[in-house]
């Protein structure tokens, strides 16, 4: 067994909010090699690159590189470049797509306004399978490449609307994907679990088994999501939202006490009471804290191993345990 395959399925990292964080994905088919920076290092022309990074910082956009699977020659040239603009909060989802000649066309986006959900018919919409974007960038690092790639074949091959994908965070976790309209992210996938995120997609559903969390939320946005819906066993995408997240300053422990997941409390960092509202008027208020008491982890494949620090869930809280329906009827 590989190096990479052995560090993906032993290692005692959590997958849970170690999503990569974007409210909107602009995807761009650029085929051949990428570079570890490929925005800059690949065939797309390095000043369209670099002048993407700086357009997008702080918009909520996150620019990421696309290509099928397969051979990827090193070649300058294809005429055409499919491009997607993909929005992930709940409630207003979409995808809108076209393609161009030239991807310098991207520059002249409003990316604030994008950010924010808005596309004012912008393209085409995009109406056909969920998208999967499985990251296969080896020189960023090689089990994306040695993991992501055949799972990415695997998936095109299956009837899929699969692509590769550039460096979307957490590459220890490879083969690591999202899956769009909903921007979860997924890691240590396997092809059965990945057709069963479709499949689920498809329905307006997700998978929570090897989830990482949904990339329109933060880190404590992304634990608090997940702890809900293992709470209520919430699959449905647009039924939960992050409304709120509120830094406080965590409460000292003991040692030996324990969160909801059976961890210890002790080594807090930083703390956050996180607002989850559920379409039918319920709400709750989760405490998350930053630890670093659990397992060390590499921060990529084949990397030293490193403190840890992860999301751990300490309470949940009901604000409004009535749903929206039931208070209605007690009200009239």
């Amino acid at each position: 067994m590989s190096t990479c395959a052995t560090a993906s399925r032993e290692s005692a990292e959590s997958l849970t909010a170690t999503a990569a964080t974007a409210r909107t994905w602009l995807l761009i088919e650029q085929t051949g090699p990428w570079g570890a920076q490929a925005l800059t290092n690949s065939h797309l022309d390095p000043d369209v690159g670099r002048a993407l990074e700086a357009a997008t910082e702080g918009t909520g956009v996150r620019v990421a590189l696309i290509r099928r699977p397969g051979r990827h020659a090193d070649c300058n040239g294809t005429a055409r470049h499919r491009m997607f603009l993909a929005h992930t909060a709940p409630g207003r989802t979409w995808i809108r797509t076209t393609t161009v000649s030239d991807p310098r066309a991207a520059l002249g986006l409003d990316f604030t306004a994008l950010g924010a959900g808005e596309h004012h018919s912008l393209w085409e919409p995009y109406i056909g399978e969920p998208l999967v974007l499985v990251c296969t960038n080896g020189k960023r690092d090689r089990c994306c490449a040695l993991l992501g790639r055949p799972l990415a074949a695997e998936l095109a091959a299956s009837g899929a609307e699969a692509w590769e994908v550039t460096h979307i965070g957490g590459h220890r976790f490879s083969p690591t994907l999202f899956v769009l309209p909903f921007g979860y992210a997924y890691g240590r996938a396997s092809a059965p679990l990945v057709k069963e995120a479709v499949e689920a997609a498809r329905d307006g559903r997700i998978t929570i088994d090897h989830c990482r969390g949904r990339s329109a939320w933060d880190r404590p946005g992304q634990a608090a999501d997940l702890a809900v819906r293992e709470l209520l066993g919430e699959d449905r995408a647009d039924a939960l939202d992050v409304v709120r997240t509120d830094t406080v300053r965590p409460e000292p422990r003991p040692a030996g006490s324990a969160t909801p997941g059976g961890s210890s409390l002790t080594g807090a960092s930083s703390a956050w009471a996180v607002t989850v509202a559920h379409s039918d008027g319920r709400s709750w208020q989760v405490t998350v804290e930053q630890r670093a008491d659990g397992a060390a982890a590499p921060a990529s494949c084949g990397a030293p191993l490193g403190p840890p620090a992860r999301m751990a869930v300490v309470s949940i809280d009901a604000v409004n345990r009535m749903p929206r329906r039931a208070a209605q009827a007690v009200g009239s």
